[in-house]
Formats: structure tokens, C-alpha cells, sequence
């Protein structure tokens, strides 16, 4: 896939310095945030992070460099905004499992992916608790831990139809008053099978959970992504 406006694919031999500027955690974290809440300036950013503005300038400087931000339109002389240069970043499992450095990133990656799972579960949990969101997104929310026999092929094939799929109705909605942000993390990891049957795991079938209950229908997928991720969590 190449690179477009809103879509950084990195190269891990061409790309290593830039990769390398990722590994740092909070670097990770600022990036996110530029992409979740807009431009902010590096002491706005330090009291979302509870790190110093020095830190924070520091490390948006480096991110910067990379051109993984940018400045963004100042509200007044007085301190420099910044901003998300794309929306997603993205580099090839393949890819990044070759060598070293890039498993590290692809490790550290998938952990603030899960870091941001969290976070959103506590924050989606405060706004129905506080009538923040209403009724109607009760159904169509929630979490999956569905644990499907597949090929290589169809895991790639459905990771793909997810992906087209959002696109279509993110553009459908764009413009579309009641559209609301939504956190959406996608896990495919396979499981090499072990002593206790072919299908891995616990053997939980299609439908289920690792647990064995029964997925609700409609609900949200986990956390994933090519490395080293995409939204507000990296």
C-alpha cells in the first residue's frame, strides 16, 4: 500500500531513523493524541500526559523531524501548535518481524494499542454512566473476543473487507451530525495449536469468546493493526 495524504506507510530498511523516533513510548503518545484531539501546543499536551512542557516540546520536536508532525495554525505568537501530519501510520508485519528493531517496535506498538483499549473502556464506561451517550449506542457497541479457525488467506481477506468496509461508511457519515467518534481496534493474532487440540487456546469454536460465552452480535473488535498502528493509539 502506498502512502497517500491521510496514510503513512513506513519502510523498515528505508525508514529505520523514523521507526527508531516511534520507540520512545511517550512519542507514541503524543502522536495520538494530535490525531485524537487535534492541534495543541507542547504544554496543553504536558498536562494531558502529566509530563513537563520541556519533555513534551523535546519529544515533538523529534517527532517533527521524522515529519510524523508538523506545525499547525498558531493562535497567537506567544507558543507553537502542532498537529498529526496523517492519520494512521502503518509498515508491513512482514516486514517489521525481520529483524530486531522492528519487532521491538511492533511489541511496543501492539502494548499502547492495548494501553488505549483500556482507556477508552474506562472513558466509554464515564459517558454512559453520566448520560454522555445516548441509548441508542448501547447495541451497536461493545467488545468481541471471537476465537475463529482460518487460513492465513482469510484472516488476510477479512482484515481487508474490514478495512474497506470502514472506509465506506466513514465516508458515508463524514458530514453526518449524529456521527459520534468511535474507537475501533482490530486483532487478528494467530495461535499456534498446543497440546490441547488443533484449534489452540482452550479451543473456544466460532461465536465464542475465550471464555466460552457467546459474543453478542454487532459488537466492536479488539486491538491490532499493522504495526506500528493507526488512530489514537500511536
Amino acid at each position: 500500500m502506498d502512502s497517500d495524504a491521510s496514510h503513512r506507510v513506513l519502510d523498515p530498511e528505508r525508514d529505520s531513523a523514523a521507526l527508531k523516533a516511534l520507540t520512545h513510548p511517550l512519542r507514541l503518545r503524543l502522536l495520538g493524541l494530535l490525531r485524537q484531539h487535534g492541534p495543541a501546543t507542547a504544554s496543553e499536551l504536558a498536562v494531558r500526559t502529566g509530563e513537563s512542557s520541556a519533555s513534551t516540546s523535546y519529544h515533538l520536536r523529534v517527532l517533527a523531524r521524522y515529519a510524523f508532525v508538523a506545525e499547525a495554525e498558531h493562535r497567537d505568537g506567544r507558543e507553537r501548535r502542532w498537529k498529526a501530519v496523517h492519520s494512521v501510520t502503518s509498515a508491513s508485519n512482514a516486514a517489521m518481524l525481520a529483524t530486531p528493531a522492528g519487532r521491538a517496535m511492533t511489541v511496543l506498538g501492539r502494548r499502547r494499542q492495548i494501553e488505549h483499549l483500556q482507556e477508552t473502556v474506562d472513558r466509554h464506561e464515564a459517558d454512559i454512566e453520566a448520560g454522555r451517550l445516548g441509548g441508542e449506542w448501547h447495541d451497536p457497541s461493545g467488545i468481541d473476543d471471537l476465537m475463529p479457525r482460518l487460513t492465513p488467506e482469510s484472516l488476510r481477506e477479512l482484515r481487508d473487507t474490514i478495512g474497506a468496509k470502514l472506509a465506506e461508511l466513514t465516508a458515508c457519515d463524514e458530514h453526518e451530525p449524529r456521527a459520534e467518534q468511535v474507537v475501533l481496534l482490530i486483532a487478528g493474532l494467530p495461535l499456534a495449536s498446543d497440546d490441547r487440540g488443533a484449534s489452540g487456546g482452550d479451543g473456544a469454536p466460532v461465536g465464542q469468546g475465550a471464555s466460552g460465552n457467546e459474543a453478542p452480535d454487532g459488537q466492536g473488535a479488539s486491538a491490532g493493526g499493522e504495526a506500528p498502528g493507526t488512530g489514537g493509539a500511536a
